[in-house]
């Protein structure tokens, strides 16, 4: 589980593509403080298990299904991405509950100067933007971010100068695309909302007035 604050910018200093999945390896400094072989960091907002750690970078097996959901797949040697470490019981939750399972990509349609920030403009396939609302939490790229504005197809968010620099958003272009987790909550009301349907369906009674009528009770 993570926060959705990133903690550092690395640098991918390496990509190994096997017919069984990717190895990367990433160069940072933050991250790697109190790590450890089988720690999860989270990468562009996907969490990935370290296998292989040293004083300044660390490498990640990234599986099929990870590639093939997330932009992971899109990174080149030199590419900059958000890291975080996992969350312990005693961190500081500044973000929300990011799990670090990318749902969808998008892509990025629209940037505007709105004084000091800037308004990303995000396209996500239709059937994920009802787990996006207006004012609640979205993660980009493993960064938590509050959602500005809506349609049926988009969403928007606006960063400050500082987060600008502190996350790969700020140096990304129209047209790029860009990893994004919606809010777990939203996801587990959804899946007790339809579990409670389902059951009520299950339960309803066949037994009707001519149902009775045809069997003789009246």
């Amino acid at each position: 589980m993570f926060t959705g604050l990133v903690e550092e910018l690395g640098k991918i200093i390496s990509i190994d593509k096997t017919s069984a999945g990717t190895n990367l390896t990433v160069a940072c400094d933050k991250v790697l403080v109190g790590a450890a072989l089988g720690d999860s960091i989270a990468t562009n907002g996907v969490c990935l298990t370290v296998v292989k750690i040293n004083s300044n970078s660390f490498t990640a097996n990234v599986m099929n299904e990870s590639l093939r959901v997330s932009g992971l797949k899109e990174l080149k040697v030199g590419s900059i991405v958000n890291l975080e470490k996992s969350l312990t019981l005693q961190s500081y939750l500044g973000g929300h509950l990011v799990t670090g399972d990318v749902d969808c990509t998008g892509k990025i349609v629209d940037i505007k100067d709105d004084g000091f920030a800037k308004k990303y403009t995000i396209e996500i396939p239709k059937e994920f933007m009802k787990y996006v609302v207006y004012k609640g939490r979205v993660t980009l790229d493993g960064a938590s971010l509050t959602v500005a504005s809506l349609t049926d197809t988009t969403f928007t968010v606006s960063l400050i100068p500082h987060t600008q620099k502190s996350i790969t958003l700020g140096f990304k272009s129209t047209g790029e695309i860009i990893n994004v987790e919606t809010d777990l909550i939203g996801k587990h009301l959804e899946k007790l909302l339809l579990s409670r349907e389902q059951s009520s369906e299950k339960t309803k009674s066949n037994i009707s007035k001519n149902f009775l009528a045809e069997n003789g009770f009246f």
